[in-house]
């Protein structure tokens, strides 16, 4: 005599146009979420063509050597969409994942003494060129991986000078 199946006929609410509606919902919803996640792409640092800017050395610069410099903006440009863009937003606009780097110096903006207000100014280049070299960890978990050794400083400068052309309040 052979046993007979024993497994239980789906619930009959399961059946129910409803119950199909929501499964069907939580089905692309588990979907999109996954999309998401690989919508960052590879997130591996790209290389930055820096040839048609001047040669900064070994030595780290303490300000931004190219603030204003046509050229720079154009590279820091290609540099940020390929290298920054995937967390920090197309344009500097975030999106929530990172900061918005169209902020980074709002502080500055109104400071009415040109000293001080130069001053503020270098302290965000340092802050920044700190952070994209050594990235941002916190209690042992990466939210910005270092750039240093995969970039070079003329292309951190360039994304820098990008930057300040997309200030929300200019200086």
């Amino acid at each position: 005599m052979r046993p007979k199946h024993s497994a239980a006929p789906p619930s009959r609410a399961l059946r129910t146009p409803g119950a199909r509606a929501a499964i069907a919902l939580l089905a692309a919803g588990t979907l999109a979420a996954g999309a998401a996640a690989w919508a960052h792409g590879d997130v591996t640092p790209q290389a930055v063509d820096t040839s048609a800017l001047p040669a900064l050395g070994n030595a780290w610069r303490a300000e931004n050597p190219f603030r204003s410099n046509e050229a720079a903006i154009r590279i820091g440009s290609s540099a940020y969409n390929q290298n920054c863009a995937r967390c920090h937003g197309l344009e500097a606009i975030s999106g929530g994942i990172a900061p918005d780097l169209r902020k980074l110096d709002n502080d500055c903006a109104p400071v009415k003494d040109a000293a001080k207000r130069g001053g503020c100014v270098k302290e965000i280049d340092d802050y920044f060129l700190n952070t994209v070299r050594n990235g941002r960890a916190r209690n042992g978990a990466v939210y910005m991986p270092p750039f240093e050794g995969a970039i070079n400083q003329e292309a951190m400068w360039a994304i820098k000078a990008y930057l300040e052309t997309r200030r929300e309040k200019p200086l």
